[in-house]
């Protein structure tokens, strides 16, 4: 990284009141992000996740303990009808 070279201390002071603005605008953001983060951990999100993560697995695994059973239920019946 090459250094920068300034010619007066109008830049320097230019160039320290941007890096001060990006680091307040930094600090800002990360106090935005914790806030948010804060008010998602709450005993109603964190349930509500859980919750909902296992709701759409089990709806996923709902239809494919369907598809695996009927083939069984269906030759049951069949065979019950006959009389085995």
């Amino acid at each position: 990284m090459e250094r920068k070279k300034y010619s007066s201390y109008a830049e320097i002071e230019r160039d320290l009141e941007i890096l001060k603005l990006e680091k307040e605008i930094n600090y800002q953001k990360l106090v935005l992000s914790f806030q948010k983060t804060k008010e998602s951990i709450t005993p109603q999100n964190i349930v509500n996740g859980f919750v909902s993560s296992y709701t759409e697995y089990f709806s996923n695994s709902y239809l494919k303990i369907i598809q695996s059973i009927l083939p069984y239920v269906i030759g049951w019946f069949m065979n019950k009808k006959r009389g085995d």
